[in-house]
């Protein structure tokens, strides 16, 4: 036990946060064992999770819980970006309180400094350190990994499932950063289009790092999957917290989908005919029930937090704290509702109306409460049989297969209304892409994927999403005398092709420092307020 403790200190020890991607000795003797690599891969691979998320207070985004490398949020300003969410204000918090609006009102509004809070000050994004730190010891992990195929032969089957999953969550991070840091992936330019550094070297390397192009960076993920899917082909862990073949799979469909692969994203979900998920029926869903959960026969895969009821706050806490009737947050756009039709079961069961003034809250993950929930799933981090039905569809619609791509949707639909009808699906394909499209928002919102999303439409080669595409997130402003808060205005992101800079988050200040202009960022926009 004193060696494998020593293996995860020595890991820790070896990484300085004020440096990049350069933190990772040479030095790889202290794992000898298959054993040795598993608590490596606990301990430094998988993405942690708050400690708690009880709360009574709208200040919730204080730096215990968002600055760091620890037991910190991951990504929850991911949600607030999109045309799926809008403020939601009530009464008045104190503008010194780390409240979600205060702290991500920068990135809601896509400011030029999104990381800065309502008093002018800045805040730490962590999120790129803490996902480099991880990739850091993947690595590590892949090349000790592979030394000890010889060495540790009574063990080969446990580092085959190490070896893949540490491929698997490699590309799963590298995925996530350039959809965040990078540009969104064009066929056309992405040999041009920059993404993040890579570096999936365990060897120290005394350089400056530059961006990848997104060609280099998608390549790379692909290559991962690819590997991961070998090692993992044929295994399903006893747990959702870890990598089987069924998430390889997932993710290659989304991957594919993205890059416009479609043959291979359709080959990649076809391969669930053979597993055992199945969605759920909301017809048999009980009131005030978790919809998505660990052991659900959708859950595919989930590593870290869910922090949606810590960023789409309640308006009625604790009476005793003085936050009864007051929030300073976000809520489910009026966009988002609209979308739903009639007799869809999803507007009660992925909503409920706050307590106060019925605005709509996203509440999927509804025992969020309970200490340590067993049933827990990631807010950003995880992957849902639903996804892969609409990956499939998706593609087989742009592959001009209709009739296969309807049957596909209808098997959602079927599960998500009282009596879902065939004649609401579109027959046409252009038509039948935007449908699907639609139906992809109204499942997997704040999931983690509608920003991810918008970015791609808009540079699809086949149907892009119209140039004059807008998100207008309104913006209130709060009347002392009255008590109340008043819609003054908007602020308004318009398409990639005319505010590329506005869909693509900075990298950190100290990163760009510390690469001595290696790394550049695009140059954002100074964003005022349209007055109604």
């Amino acid at each position: 036990m004193k060696k494998y403790i020593y293996c995860i200190l020595m890991s820790v020890l070896l990484t300085s946060c004020n440096k990049f991607l350069e933190e990772y000795s040479t030095d790889l003797r202290y794992c000898e064992t298959a054993q040795d690599l598993e608590y490596l891969m606990i301990g430094e691979a998988f993405l942690n999770t708050p400690l708690s998320l009880s709360m009574y207070d709208q200040a919730t985004m204080s730096n215990t819980y968002l600055v760091g490398l620890g037991n910190t949020y991951n990504y929850p300003w991911l949600h607030v970006m999109d045309d799926d969410s809008e403020v939601f204000v009530w009464d008045y918090v104190s503008t010194d309180q780390a409240t979600p609006l205060y702290r991500f009102g920068g990135l809601h509004n896509w400011s030029n400094a999104p990381f800065m809070d309502v008093l002018s000050m800045k805040w730490d994004d962590s999120q790129w350190e803490k996902i480099y730190k991880r990739i850091g010891a993947l690595n590590s992990i892949i090349f000790q990994a592979h030394q000890l195929f010889e060495k540790d032969k009574e063990n080969l089957v446990m580092l085959q499932h190490i070896c893949g999953e540490a491929y698997f969550l490699r590309a799963y991070y590298y995925f996530y950063l350039n959809n965040i840091y990078g540009m969104p992936y064009s066929i056309e330019t992405a040999s041009s289009d920059f993404g993040v550094p890579l570096k999936t070297s365990e060897v120290i390397e005394v350089k400056y790092f530059s961006r990848a192009s997104n060609e280099e960076v998608y390549n790379q993920i692909i290559s991962d999957l690819e590997q991961a899917a070998t090692y993992l082909e044929g295994y399903t862990p006893d747990t959702k917290l870890r990598v089987g073949i069924a998430a390889v799979k997932a993710l290659q469909s989304r991957v594919y989908l993205y890059t416009e692969q479609y043959e291979e994203a359709v080959d990649a979900a076809e391969e669930f005919d053979e597993y055992t998920y199945a969605l759920i029926d909301l017809n048999t869903i009980a009131p005030n029930t978790n919809v998505t959960f660990r052991s659900s026969n959708e859950t595919i895969f989930t590593v870290g937090a869910n922090e949606i009821p810590a960023v789409f706050m309640n308006d009625s806490l604790s009476a005793w704290s003085g936050n009864d009737n007051r929030v300073s947050a976000f809520k489910a756009s009026e966009d988002l509702m609209n979308k739903y039709q009639l007799g869809d079961l999803r507007l009660n069961t992925f909503f409920y109306k706050s307590t106060k003034n019925k605005a709509p809250l996203p509440s999927k993950y509804k025992t969020w409460t309970t200490y340590n929930d067993p049933e827990a799933v990631s807010a950003v981090f995880a992957i849902r049989y639903p996804e892969v039905l609409l990956n499939r569809a998706e593609a087989l619609a742009m592959l001009g297969r209709t009739e296969d791509a309807r049957e596909v949707i209808g098997q959602l639909r079927n599960k998500r209304f009282a009596s879902a009808l065939m004649s609401d699906v579109p027959a046409t394909e252009e038509d039948l892409v935007n449908f699907i499209r639609d139906e992809r928002r109204r499942e997997l919102c704040f999931e983690g994927h509608r920003w991810f999303d918008l970015r791609r439409y808009f540079v699809n080669s086949k149907y892009p999403l119209d140039n004059n595409f807008v998100i207008h997130h309104p913006s209130y402003t709060y009347d002392g005398n009255s008590h109340m808060n008043f819609l003054t205005g908007y602020y308004e992101l318009e398409s990639y092709e005319k505010d590329n800079a506005g869909w693509i988050i900075p990298v950190p200040d100290n990163v760009i420092e510390f690469n001595r202009g290696e790394i550049l960022n695009l140059e954002r926009k100074t964003r005022n307020l349209i007055n109604y």
